[in-house]
C-alpha cells in the first residue's frame, strides 16, 4: 500500500505542474493568460454542463476523465497554439512524437494498473475516433472560442486569425462532436470576422 500511495502522489505532484503552464488564450475577462491547469478544469464542466450536446450513447463520465488528463502532456511539451504562426506544428508527427514520450514520462509515475488505464483514455482522446473522444475534442475547441469572445476577440486579434482559418482549425472539429454548439458559437463569432 504504501508503494501504491508513492507512486499516485508522485503523479499527483507531477501533474500540479500543468498549472504553470500558460495558454496563449486568456481568461474570460482577459485580464491574464490562463493555464492549462485551469482549462483542463474548464474543460470538465463544460463537459457537466454540455452533456445534452453530445451524440446518444457519449459517456459524459468517460468524457470529463478524458478531458482532466488530456493535457497533462504539455508539462513537458507546453501549449502550441493553434492559431500562432508555430500553429502548424499543432498537429505534427514531431509534437505528437514528444507528447508521447511526455505521456511514457508522465503516465510512469503511476502505478502499473492506472498507468494504463490513464495512458490508454488519453490515446482514445489524441485519436478522436470513438464517440466520447469526439465531443471531448469538440469541447476542447470551443472553450478557446469562448474565451475569445468574452475577452473582445483575444487570440483571434493576437494572431490575425481569418473566418477560414477560425473554421478549418476549429469550427469543423466543434462540428463534428457538437453542430449545434458550433452553430451557436459561429454565429456570434461572425461579427469578429465581417470587413
Amino acid at each position: 500500500m504504501t508503494d501504491r500511495l508513492e507512486a499516485q502522489f508522485a503523479f499527483l505532484n507531477e501533474a500540479d505542474r500543468l498549472k504553470s503552464v500558460l495558454r496563449a488564450t486568456t481568461l474570460c475577462d482577459g485580464s491574464r493568460p490562463e493555464n492549462s491547469g485551469e482549462h483542463s478544469w474548464h474543460l470538465a464542466l463544460y463537459a457537466l454542463v454540455l452533456a445534452d450536446h453530445a451524440a446518444p450513447g457519449v459517456d459524459i463520465n468517460r468524457v470529463i476523465r478524458m478531458l482532466l488528463i488530456h493535457d497533462l502532456v504539455e508539462i513537458d511539451v507546453g501549449d502550441v497554439p493553434i492559431h500562432s504562426a508555430n500553429g502548424h506544428a499543432h498537429a505534427s508527427a514531431e509534437t505528437q512524437a514528444a507528447e508521447a514520450r511526455a505521456a511514457d514520462r508522465i503516465f510512469g509515475f503511476l502505478p502499473n494498473d492506472l498507468r494504463a488505464d490513464l495512458r490508454t483514455l488519453w490515446e482514445e482522446f489524441e485519436a478522436a475516433g470513438t464517440p466520447d473522444a469526439i465531443f471531448a475534442k469538440s469541447l476542447d475547441r470551443v472553450q478557446p472560442v469562448m474565451a475569445n469572445l468574452q475577452s473582445g476577440g483575444g487570440t483571434w486579434i493576437t494572431y490575425s486569425v481569418t473566418a477560414d482559418q477560425l473554421q478549418a482549425r476549429v469550427g469543423s472539429k466543434i462540428a463534428r462532436g457538437a453542430p449545434d454548439l458550433w452553430a451557436w458559437v459561429k454565429a456570434r463569432s461572425a461579427t469578429f470576422f465581417s470587413a
